[in-house]
C-alpha cells in the first residue's frame, strides 16, 4: 500500500492495539496473532519490547496473507524508524514529535503519528507532516479535553491514547477522533502473563464489535 493508502486503513479501522510485553520471541509474536484473530486490524509492536524488530519482521511474515496492519511504537529517532520499517512495520508511532522521524518515514512511504499533547503542540505535529497526530497522554485530560482541542482544528485527524476502554469508547468516537490506541486495557497484562491467547483474541472480539457498532451509530 502507499503511505496515503495506510493511513486510510488506520481511520478505517480506528483500534490501534498497542503491544508492549516484558519479552520478546515467540510469545510476543503469539500475542501479535491472538489480537489480529479477534479482529483488531492495526497492532503497534512499542521499541520498548525486548525483541521488537524481530517480532515485527517474524509477525509480517506470518500474518502476510491476514488483513492486519503492523506498526512500530514508541520511536524517538530517525534511525529506528528505518529500522523497523526495513523489518516490515508498515507506520510509525512516537511519543513525541520529531521531525526527523517524519522526514525518515516518509522517505520510505510510510505514515507517521507523532505525539502531541496541547493545541500548540498538535498543531505543531501536523504542520511538520504528521500524517495522524496521537494525542498523548489522553488521560490527563480525557473526553473532555479532547473535545475542546478538537474544536478549533477538526481538520487535523488526532488518536487519543490513554484512557480509552470498553466503557468509552462510543462516546470518543462520537467526539470525532479519528481513532483510539489502547494498550493494557486491550492486551491485558494478566492474560499476557498466563499465556492466555484465546483470552486475547475474545478480548479484542469485543473491541472490534463494539467499534463496528459504535460506528453504525455515529
Amino acid at each position: 500500500m502507499t503511505r496515503h493508502e495506510i493511513v486510510q486503513y488506520l481511520l478505517d479501522n480506528c483500534i490501534v492495539a498497542i503491544v508492549r510485553a516484558d519479552k520478546g520471541g515467540d510469545a510476543l509474536v503469539k500475542i501479535v496473532e491472538a489480537i489480529a484473530a479477534g479482529g483488531v486490524k492495526c497492532i503497534e509492536v512499542t521499541m520498548t519490547t525486548p525483541g521488537a524488530l524481530e517480532c515485527i519482521k517474524t509477525a509480517t511474515e506470518k500474518l502476510k496473507d491476514v488483513d492486519v496492519l503492523i506498526g512500530v511504537g514508541s520511536v524517538l529517532d530517525a534511525e529506528t524508524a528505518r529500522l523497523a520499517i526495513l523489518a516490515g512495520a508498515e507506520y510509525v508511532v512516537c511519543p513525541i514529535t520529531s521531525e526527523e522521524v517524519i522526514r525518515m518515514a516518509h522517505r520510505y512511504g510510510k505514515p507517521v503519528m507523532p505525539g502531541a499533547f496541547t493545541p500548540n503542540e498538535i498543531f505543531k505535529a501536523w504542520e511538520l507532516g504528521g500524517d495522524i497526530i496521537k494525542i498523548f497522554p489522553a488521560t490527563l485530560g480525557g473526553l473532555e479535553y479532547i473535545k475542546a482541542v478538537r474544536a478549533p482544528m477538526p481538520q487535523i485527524p488526532v488518536i487519543p491514547t490513554g484512557g480509552v476502554d470498553l466503557s468509552n469508547l462510543a462516546e470518543f468516537m462520537k467526539a470525532g477522533i479519528s481513532g483510539v490506541g489502547i494498550g493494557s486495557a486491550l492486551v491485558r497484562k494478566d492474560l499476557v502473563a498466563n499465556e492466555d491467547y484465546v483470552g486475547l483474541t475474545a478480548l479484542a472480539k469485543q473491541y472490534a464489535d463494539a467499534f463496528q457498532a459504535a460506528k453504525a451509530a455515529l
